[in-house]
């Protein structure tokens, strides 16, 4: 499956992976930051996503999708950097083709086995209790608290209620796609074989979750401390775009040259 993409700029491909209740436009403000920087930052739609529609009865592996995208794109070596779901599809493609990941920057990382806290399970139970009532909006507004900040601007908390009222409609009109086998078959410990350089961050008022899986992460990764964006939220790189956009360029600095 060919995922959506935007892109703009010239130069290492840097590849953006949205967060699960967003899509390929919660990276519209990096654009063009990274393209001055002298990127080629590329936003894709991961499948479910935006306009990545899924028929029902297809299989997906969001990583391979990510893969084969970046073939038809004409990019062969890049960066994966991405928040959330992002983050761990970024691990998925990682692992499948390793020689082709110049470096990963993870944001808001849980492992799926890592027992959720209370914050987490209340914010999934407002969503979920809001959808069997059939109360869309009542969905819509749960998931805005959970995934930003109380200091969120309106333009960003406006932005995510769109974004995640196209991906919780997508949802109840073709419910959640079935998904291939997960290639991080040993969890996170099969990533200490890794080599690719890694950074590791979280928003300053994320859930613990996020905190206790990012510092996991950058303990299987080699990747040294875990980064904590200030006065951001789950999805940190909406709310802080200029603050992660200055700590993905940091990162790809640092990288060897292409």
């Amino acid at each position: 499956m060919l995922l959506p993409s935007d892109e703009a700029g010239r130069g290492r491909p840097v590849v953006l992976l949205h967060a699960r209740p967003t899509d390929r436009t919660m990276w519209g403000a990096h654009l063009p930051l990274l393209a001055d920087a002298g990127l080629r930052a590329i936003a894709l739609d991961l499948p479910g996503h935006g306009d990545a529609l899924v028929p029902a009865d297809r299989e997906v592996s969001p990583w391979t999708d990510v893969l084969d995208t970046l073939d038809h794109l004409g990019a062969d070596r890049f960066v994966l950097a991405g928040n959330s779901l992002g983050a761990l599809v970024a691990l998925q493609a990682t692992v499948t083709a390793p020689e082709r990941v110049e470096g990963l920057v993870l944001v808001g990382y849980r492992p799926h086995d890592q027992p959720a806290s209370p914050r987490l399970q209340a914010a999934w139970n407002a969503e979920r209790t809001a959808l069997a009532a059939g109360d869309l909006d009542a969905a819509v507004t749960a998931g805005v608290e959970a995934w930003t900040s109380a200091g969120a601007t309106d333009d960003v908390r406006a932005h995510a209620a769109r974004m995640l009222r196209g991906q919780l409609t997508e949802q109840l009109a073709h419910g959640e796609p079935s998904q291939a086998a997960d290639p991080l078959v040993e969890g996170t410990a099969g990533l200490r074989t890794l080599t690719v350089p890694a950074l590791v961050g979280v928003g300053e008022h994320d859930m613990p979750d996020f905190f206790e899986g990012g510092e996991g992460l950058a303990r299987d990764l080699g990747a040294g401390e875990t980064v904590v964006i200030p006065a951001a939220g789950h999805l940190a790189p909406l709310e802080q775009p200029s603050a992660f956009c200055t700590l993905l360029l940091d990162f790809v600095r640092h990288l060897p040259e292409q």
